[in-house]
């Protein structure tokens, strides 16, 4: 096999396998967590680990000892409490092509969002849903506690 041949290879078999992984189409990482922490995704339960990869729908919850740190790709950070849960409804970052939209919802606990880019570029799409009134995000820093 010519080198050349060998190396366009390679790089079409690793761009098949993130693709088949399903890696192109995460949101944002666990940046960080402390006990126990879990995932709700697709019908399965994972337990959280550092770095874990978010996806549109993952409903992430803390325990009564959990605390969790998410960062997405357009760098809104979520800090999340003790006791706390939420589902990353819609998140679009395709900036270039002015395509923009996060809505996330939040059912209990405690949270502080730090806005990125979407707030930044399009406020009026960036969203956060509780039990009672949906916020929109017009400034950088936002805390919430829900009962």
């Amino acid at each position: 096999m010519r080198p050349i041949f060998l190396v366009v290879l390679v790089a079409t078999l690793l761009l098949a396998g993130t693709l088949a992984n399903g890696d192109a189409d995460h949101v944002g990482v666990v940046k960080s967590m402390a006990g126990k922490v879990v995932i709700a995704r697709s019908g399965r339960t994972i337990i959280v680990e550092p770095n874990l990869k978010l996806f549109e729908g993952d409903v992430v919850q803390t325990g009564p000892n959990g605390k969790a740190s998410l960062i997405l790709e357009d760098d809104t950070v979520i800090s999340m409490g003790l006791n706390s849960r939420l589902v990353i409804e819609a998140f679009v970052f395709h900036p270039d092509e002015k395509k923009l939209s996060l809505i996330v919802r939040v059912f209990q606990g405690t949270f502080s969002f730090l806005s990125g880019q979407i707030a930044k570029l399009a406020p009026e799409r960036m969203h956060i849903k509780t039990p009672s009134v949906t916020v929109g995000v017009r400034g950088t820093h936002v805390l919430i506690q829900v009962d």
